[in-house]
Order: C-alpha cells, then sequence, then structure tokens
C-alpha cells in the first residue's frame, strides 16, 4: 500500500471508501488486537462490504493495550493528557513521517502553505508534560514556518503581545493557537484587537478553570480580541490527523478522514446527518495502528460531511485535547 500516493490523494468519496476497505483487510491481519476484538462480533474481510459494516475499536483500548501493526520498533509513542490515577492511552507510531505528512497536508488543504504564516503558540499544559502530539505538530510548524517571531509564548503574555504588534505592523499571517484556560486568562487581562490574527483553540480546561460551554468561551474570545470567528482543531492522542473548525464549531476533515455517528445505546447502529450519537473516526493516516476508532465524544453530522462537536459520554474521564462540554 502506497501511504503517500494512496491516502494522501484522495479526492472522491468512492476512493475513500475503496481505501478504507482495503486499510480494513490490512489492519484485520497486522494488528492482532483489533483482530481479535473483531472476531469476538464475528467481524471479517470477508463479511465487511461497506464502511458502515467495519468495527470501530473502542478508544479505550489504547489505555490498556498496543494498538499496533506488527512488533516492528517505533519512532515515537504519544501519551494523552491525564490526572494522577488515570491510564493515560498510548499511540505507539512506528514511522513518524506518516504523523508529518498528515498534519501538514491536513492543514495546507484548509488554511493554505506552513511558510505564509507565523504561529504563536500558547500551551503551558501541553509542554508541562511529555508525549504530546499536539506540541510535536506545533514544534514542527513553528520551526518550518521560517518566521524569526515564530515560537511558544507560555505564560509570558507580555513578550506575545510585543511580538503581536510587530506582526500587525508587518501585516504578517499569524495563527495564534492556545489551550482553552490560557487564551480566556489572555482576554481577561488584555484588551488586544487581534482582528488580523486567526485565533486557533485546542479545547481543554483541564480543571484549570471552571467549565465553559464553547459558546460562552468563544463568546468572551471575540469580544476581548475584536475578532468574528475562533477557529478549532479537533485531535487527539490516538489519531494521526485534524480537523479544522473556521467558525461556529462546525469541523470538516481532511479528505483522508471521516466522521460517523454511532447511536448511544446501540453502537453497530450508524445514524443519519443532524442526529446526535457517539462519534466513530476513520483516519487513514493511522495505517500502523488501528484507523477506525469509537470516540468518547458526542456529536453529529451534516449532509456536507462536516461535523459538530457537543460534548463528552458521561462518566468518562476528563481529556486535555477534547473540546468542552456545549
Amino acid at each position: 500500500m502506497n501511504l503517500s500516493k494512496d491516502i494522501f490523494n484522495i479526492s472522491t468519496e468512492q476512493e475513500f471508501n475503496r481505501l478504507a476497505l482495503k486499510m480494513f483487510g490490512f489492519q484485520y491481519q497486522k494488528n492482532l488486537v483489533y483482530q481479535t476484538f473483531c472476531n469476538l462480533l464475528k467481524k471479517n474481510p470477508s463479511v465487511v462490504t461497506s464502511i458502515e459494516k467495519i468495527p470501530f475499536l473502542p478508544i479505550e483500548f489504547f489505555k490498556t493495550q498496543e494498538v499496533i501493526c506488527g512488533k516492528n520498533n517505533v519512532d515515537e509513542v504519544f501519551l494523552s493528557s491525564g490526572t494522577t490515577g488515570q491510564n493515560q492511552s498510548k499511540h505507539f507510531v512506528k514511522d513518524i513521517t506518516i504523523y508529518i505528512e498528515s498534519f501538514i497536508k491536513g492543514f495546507e488543504q484548509f488554511y493554505g502553505k506552513i511558510t505564509d504564516y507565523c504561529f504563536l503558540a500558547l500551551l503551558p499544559s501541553y509542554m508541562e508534560r511529555e508525549g504530546s502530539s499536539l506540541i510535536y505538530m506545533t514544534e514542527y510548524l513553528v520551526k518550518h514556518s521560517n518566521h524569526s517571531l515564530s515560537g511558544f509564548y507560555l505564560n509570558n503574555y507580555a513578550a506575545l503581545i510585543e511580538t503581536i504588534k510587530k506582526l500587525k505592523q508587518q501585516k504578517q499571517k499569524t495563527i495564534l493557537i492556545g489551550v482553552s484556560f490560557a487564551l480566556l486568562d489572555l482576554a481577561e487581562q488584555h484588551q488586544l484587537d487581534l482582528s488580523d490574527i486567526i485565533i486557533m483553540e485546542t479545547g481543554g480546561m483541564k480543571g484549570r478553570r471552571k467549565e465553559m460551554t464553547r459558546t460562552e468561551l468563544h463568546s468572551i474570545y471575540k469580544e476581548c480580541f475584536n475578532v468574528k470567528e475562533i477557529h478549532s482543531e479537533y485531535g487527539m492522542t490516538e489519531l494521526l490527523s485534524q480537523a479544522y473548525s473556521k467558525g461556529n464549531g462546525i469541523f470538516k476533515t481532511p479528505n483522508w478522514m471521516k466522521i460517523l455517528i454511532r447511536e448511544p445505546n446501540d453502537p453497530f447502529n450508524l445514524l443519519n446527518p443532524n442526529k446526535t450519537g457517539g462519534i466513530n473516526v476513520i483516519d487513514l493516516a493511522n495505517y500502523n495502528s488501528c484507523s477506525f476508532i469509537a470516540t468518547q465524544d458526542l456529536g453529529k453530522t451534516f449532509v456536507d460531511n462536516s461535523f459538530e462537536v457537543l460534548g463528552r459520554f458521561d462518566n468518562t474521564d476528563l481529556r486535555g485535547c477534547n473540546l468542552l462540554i456545549q
């Protein structure tokens, strides 16, 4: 299977469906954890004839099993955030170049060339731990933007504000990517005109602040930063691709990623657009782990294949990379 040719050059839904079924057959053979799960459901490549029939592995398996195709050496191990006493998800990445190609091409599909932007990162909670896939991606974007002012600003708001002033004077296209509570701290402490800057929220209060709905949070950002829309990134440790929202909490996926919605009380029944249920993700960039994941997020899709994240199932552990309860 030629990754760069097949996965990252998908242009039609038919191509996606064909490759997804091919991926299912490959991962059924190579991923013993996934194969065992499928066998328990009596699902195998001989009976799975459409993507709707593919079994989706519950995301919790990444906490207790090595979800990997084969047993070769890995390039990176990405870890989920977690508090004391919680098991962390582990994503064993055998070929880091696949992740790099995925986030580059995913970003460029929605925003254009990386080198057109200056990237300002406000991600203190992610910087405090190891193994963050978001930090890996952001570090790459900062480095390869080739802009001298790109960088991580942590809690140094004075330096960040000074940098923003310089970028506005230069009329430089800029993306400020930040975790929710850090952007909220910035908004509450400084009245800034960021109307020329893309503000991209990654979610995650993680107990730092009182939980707020995304609508409430984005309203504060828009008022304090003088921007019309707040952008968002939807990604997680267990995936190697990201979806993006350019406003109103409506996300779109890159061409090799698809969202399906399952019925909350019957995980094997998929729902039509505009119906709320559990989010299933097909991420074909997860070539060496599992491309078919049942998340703990709630959401709904729309007829144009965009989707909205509405919260999380009850009684699930908090995850820093997930969006806020709607």
